[in-house]
């Protein structure tokens, strides 16, 4: 008998990301292997295991042809191909460190997860027509400075507390609340835009934000049990908490943000007949949105993903507070 696929992990079912980060809890042992292999293998991914979409929703030929529409799709797949990959180097780590079986099996299916990832945005841009042979090449070089600039401080600060120090719940907090908490309302944002305009597109979006549902809520089960049982913990855990907004702080992520917005902005008025009266949240359509308002309400969406998590974990949410926007 066929074991039934979890509802948050249903194609049709499954909570947009913002919503099932903040309204669900799951822990590690109920995402263990099987639950990966029966509600996320034979579920979620069910007729989208090779592309992370169906075959019958497709990318259309405008989205093929060069135009800024195509160029910020590019460089925003190009660079989460290269943020995923990252990720599922850095969880190799947290496999081989977790304390026990439970945590174990949900970090290998999480570096599966981030893999995959990695995997379906690549295989996007080939649909795109960015050639197979020269894909990788292409990815490094468009995506250098965001490498150098972004990405590198960010696995530097994580392998020192995950690799170095061996700090389990300290790499768990990073992961979860640092890099994920972070960059989840913008991949939120994603789906939501890509979704009028690509069938192929949206669906990978959505795809992989059912998966980081997951990794997020699991990940604050284990911090909350890990507080709970030791207390002493606590100014570690706050202290690493710290650290990473004040990394974030000093990140020019911004930058590399608005540029494709700004694109897709360009792009998208060249083809708003085909988004019309399409609303990216409730009573407001794509169409009268701008660049630098879709990155607000990303970042409004990151605040209100953590302040409900933190307070999950009973952590103080202040803790979270930018310097740099204060």
């Amino acid at each position: 008998m066929t074991a039934p696929v979890a509802p948050e992990a249903d194609w049709e079912k499954a909570p947009g990301l913002l919503d099932g980060a903040k309204e669900l809890t799951l822990g590690p042992e109920e995402c263990d292997l099987a639950y990966w292999i029966t509600s996320v293998a034979q579920g979620t991914l069910r007729d989208r295991g090779v592309t992370g979409h169906h075959e019958n929703a497709l990318t259309p030929d405008f989205l093929k042809a060069p135009g800024p529409l195509r160029e910020a799709l590019v460089l925003e797949f190009g660079f989460r191909a290269l943020a995923e990959e990252l990720a599922t180097r850095l969880l190799g780590h947290y496999v081989s460190i977790a304390p026990g079986i439970p945590q174990m099996e949900f970090y290998a299916t999480q570096l599966i997860d981030e893999a995959r990832h990695a995997r379906v945005f690549r295989q996007h841009l080939v649909e795109l027509g960015v050639p197979a042979s020269t894909l990788l090449k292409d990815i490094e070089e468009m995506a250098r400075d965001y490498r150098k600039r972004v990405l590198d401080p960010v696995v530097d600060f994580t392998l020192d507390i995950v690799r170095d120090q061996a700090d389990f719940p300290g790499g768990v907090a990073v992961f979860a609340i640092i890099i994920e908490g972070v960059l989840a309302p913008a991949a939120e944002l994603s789906e939501r835009k890509w979704t009028p305009l690509s069938p192929a597109t949206g669906e990978i979006s959505r795809g992989t934000a059912i998966d980081e549902i997951r990794h997020l809520t699991v990940a604050s089960t284990i911090l909350r049990d890990h507080v709970i049982e030791h207390p002493e913990y606590k100014p570690r855990l706050l202290e690493i908490l710290r650290s990473g907004v004040k990394l974030w702080d000093e990140i020019p992520d911004r930058e590399f943000v608005i540029h494709r917005e700004e694109l897709f902005q360009e792009g998208m008025l060249q083809h708003a007949d085909k988004i019309g009266d399409y609303e990216i949240w409730p009573g407001v359509r794509l169409l009268d949105t701008t660049a630098e308002q879709r990155y607000d309400m990303a970042e409004r969406w990151t605040d209100e993903m953590a302040e409900v998590r933190m307070d999950y974990m009973g952590l103080p949410v202040g803790v979270l507070a930018s310097e740099a926007g204060a």
